[in-house]
């Protein structure tokens, strides 16, 4: 069965969500539409990057992911449809992608396909809803645009290295407001080297282990471990770490090596 996933920011409470779902099943009524979620904060492609980056490939190849993220029609903006190991993406190039994709896309096409103008201001149940069931139909990338070479590009944050220290900044609060860090397994690991360390935050808070689990901490207390996204996780066992401790996005953190 085709598969369209949908990342956007409009809500639960609006009109809009049923309008784009609505728009899928009249041009491809067997698809199943997966919901990864409508919470991202408006235009926020930061957010929307991290989970998607971070939960697509759970999915079989040849999802579509749909991304409603910064839309609005705007003369100036591209529309793209995507592949990237075995999945397409359909959304804005605002930016997204550069900040999803760890290599270059294998394919990358501009969409041309004809803007109804009575949704000229909500293309995402018109252009990106008839490229992506075009997709989830089994078409090719080539029938709904041109070839693109480039995408707009954003930075995310990296975490750096001075001496034994990794400084890093905290880059999502999930909604157990669990937060996570721009600090990947990978990167802690090739500056760990086997050694102790001590994770500074904000109040002179401070753990010095890893945990493999959050219940491998008495309840109320405070923990680091390597979350699903395979980044460095602050919490507290069964509390809200990012209220009780302080921490916010944007906020620094540092690691320091014996």
């Amino acid at each position: 069965m085709a598969i369209i996933t949908l990342t956007t920011d409009l809500g639960d409470r609006d009109i809009y969500q049923a309008a784009l779902k609505g728009s899928i099943l009249k041009l491809l009524p067997e698809v199943n539409i997966v919901d990864i979620t409508h919470s991202v904060a408006a235009f926020n492609v930061q957010q929307a990057a991290f989970i998607l980056k971070n939960s697509f490939y759970y999915f079989p190849d040849a999802t579509v992911h749909l991304i409603g993220i910064d839309t609005v029609y705007n003369t100036d903006t591209k529309y793209l449809a995507v592949s990237y190991k075995n999945h397409y993406f359909v959304g804005s190039d605002n930016g997204i992608f550069s900040l999803m994709f760890d290599a270059d896309p294998d394919e990358i096409v501009e969409i041309n396909i004809m803007q109804d103008l009575k949704f000229l201001h909500f293309p995402l149940a018109d252009i990106f809803v008839k490229a992506a069931c075009h997709l989830a139909s089994g078409g090719k990338l080539s029938k709904i645009g041109l070839p693109v070479t480039s995408i707009e590009k954003k930075m995310n944050l990296q975490p750096v290295i001075e001496k034994n220290v990794i400084k890093g900044a905290v880059i999502y609060i999930d909604s157990f407001q669990n937060v996570i860090t721009n600090i990947t397994k990978e990167f802690f690991n090739k500056v760990q080297q086997g050694r102790r360390f001590v994770l500074y935050f904000k109040r002179n808070e401070t753990i010095n282990q890893l945990s493999w689990h959050y219940n491998e901490v008495p309840e109320g207390e405070k923990l680091c471990l390597f979350g699903i996204s395979d980044h460095l996780e602050i919490a507290i066992n069964k509390g809200n770490a990012s209220g009780l401790l302080g921490l916010n996005l944007g906020d620094s953190v540092i690691i320091d090596f014996e």
